[in-house]
């Protein structure tokens, strides 16, 4: 019963993703924005941002978890 339960849940995410692959081709507006934005330059400026939220992310939880330790050590 498990393995016959995996294969629908696995069928059935296979399925969802295959729409999700015909979605994107269909849509031809996100390609005309990504150059519009690749030739004024603001595309970098994008990904300049989400890095650098995502350093600031990492970095915190690393932090965070140097607090945590100490604190577990000194209990």
């Amino acid at each position: 019963m498990n393995n016959k339960l995996k294969r629908v849940a696995l069928l059935i995410a296979l399925c969802i993703m295959n729409v999700f692959v015909f979605a994107q081709n269909m849509n031809t507006k996100t390609e005309d924005a990504t150059d519009f934005m690749r030739s004024e330059g603001k595309l970098y400026v994008v990904m300049a941002v989400v890095v650098t939220i995502l350093l600031g992310l990492f970095i915190y939880l690393i932090n965070l978890d140097r607090k945590i330790k100490k604190l577990e050590k000194k209990n």
